[in-house]
């Protein structure tokens, strides 16, 4: 498929930004329906031995390497067959993922699903997001991002509720089974027939900028130096170390996991093992999801107006204090109070770390850039896995990984400080 005509904007293209957003919101299903039951069965339903943090977090450390990789791959696949193709493909992978939680026999079985469930991640979830940048305006992309994440995000937090009560009610493989195959599914069928490809767009926008800014087209600070049609060493370079902006974000993007890989590998854990139910771990750890994707409404949006830098900064250390704060306290008040805090956190780097990224790289490239910026990101789930696994055994209790967390966001936030700048184009234009 493609357009009738090339306008930008989201108004323009609503319906399309309308389909995006509702893919990225079973794309966030998809991914919530693993967070709440299978951590919190881990031992009773999977036979993995209590106090195994490093086989309890293998699935996860699975997950953030397949991803990240993934999403590497995914951004310079998509400028070769396109988006559309990149997300269908994303989702015949998901196909299999409900029957090999279902007859799971080991642990091992669980991990293989978290391969699959990386791989359509770090594709699907990518193409939502590059899609809905090639089709709006430059002064959009914070709400875009913003709206993007909060839609994925409400997914993650409406799957971990639901498949809790449906584990209660049809007992966890069944409930698990049904709700993965009603989601997976159903993408799959409107990504075949509802999905617009995007790449006219972006071929659009380079010949708009290869013609010269006019006096009122915004004017971004795009890295030096860089060819017209990058290599993918080029590319991984610039993004890693050769530009201190890129790196400051990459390097925030992938701390930032540690977060997540933390909620969804021992929250749950460390709920269970305070008598908390399955719906009420349901309940708390999406009290954190609701948060995250709910603000990022608002913060997306904000961020087009007074820029993404103090955002993201903050946000690093607004989320490493309701982390530190959770197992400081007891009770459900308490550790909701600390989940909407981390969540608010993320909420307020999460949409801007990306839109920062997508402000100073340049249409020919850009999802390339978005895709190793991605890499480095999801990658913080397998590495933060692993870091909260041992800090997890070697202080004997799951409490440890919760200060392990707290400290790299922290550090993670100073080095953003110190290594970035503003980025809106707007607010810190080129010469």
């Amino acid at each position: 498929m493609t357009p009738s005509s090339i306008d930008f904007g989201i108004r323009a293209n609503l319906g399309q930004v309308l389909q995006q957003l509702l893919q990225v919101l079973l794309v966030g299903m998809t991914i919530g329906m693993m967070r709440t039951v299978v951590p919190a069965l881990a031992e009773s339903e999977f036979g993995v031995p209590r106090g195994s943090f490093m086989l309890l977090v293998a699935f996860v450390v699975a997950f953030g390497f397949v991803k990240g990789a993934m999403n590497f791959i995914a951004g310079r696949l998509a400028e070769h067959i396109g988006r559309r193709r990149v997300l269908l493909i994303g989702w015949l992978v998901a196909l299999p993922i409900p029957p090999l939680v279902y007859f799971a026999p080991t642990w091992g079985w669980i991990v293989l699903a978290t391969v699959l469930l990386g791989v359509n991640q770090g594709l699907t979830w990518s193409m939502t997001q590059t899609a809905k940048l090639d089709i709006t305006r430059a002064d959009q992309r914070g709400l875009v991002i913003g709206l993007n994440e909060f839609s994925g995000y409400m997914g993650v937090a409406v799957a971990g509720i639901v498949t809790g009560y449906a584990a209660s009610w049809l007992g966890p493989r069944n409930g698990l089974l049904w709700f993965g195959a009603a989601v997976i599914g159903l993408a799959t069928l409107l990504a075949w027939l509802a999905v617009v490809e995007t790449m006219p767009w972006a071929h659009a926008e380079v010949k708009k900028h290869a013609k010269g800014a006019s006096p009122t087209m915004l004017r971004p600070r795009y890295p030096a130096g860089v060819s017209e049609q990058p290599s993918t060493f080029e590319m991984f370079a610039l993004m890693t170390w050769r530009d201190r902006r890129m790196a400051a974000l990459c390097q925030a993007g992938l701390v930032e996991k540690f977060v997540d890989a933390l909620v969804w590998a021992l929250w749950p854990v460390y709920l269970h093992q305070k008598g908390v139910s399955l719906p009420g771990i349901g309940w708390i750890v999406s009290v954190y999801g609701f948060t995250w994707g709910g603000a990022q409404f608002l913060t997306g949006s904000f961020s087009d107006k007074v820029g993404r830098r103090h955002l993201n900064v903050w946000g690093m250390w607004v989320c490493g204090t309701g982390v530190a704060m959770l197992p400081m306290g007891s009770g459900a008040v308490w550790w909701s109070v600390s989940a909407a805090l981390a969540g608010l956190g993320m909420a307020m780097l999460y949409p801007n770390l990306s839109a920062a990224v997508a402000d100073i790289a340049h249409p020919s490239w850009r999802a390339s850039a978005i895709g190793i910026y991605r890499f480095w990101r999801d990658l913080g789930y397998g590495i933060g896995a692993l870091g909260l696994g041992a800090a997890a055994a070697l202080g004997g209790s799951v409490e440890s990984a919760f200060w392990f967390v707290a400290v790299a966001m922290g550090l993670s936030g100073l080095v953003l400080y110190h290594w970035g700048e503003e980025t809106h184009p707007r607010l810190n234009p080129s010469p």
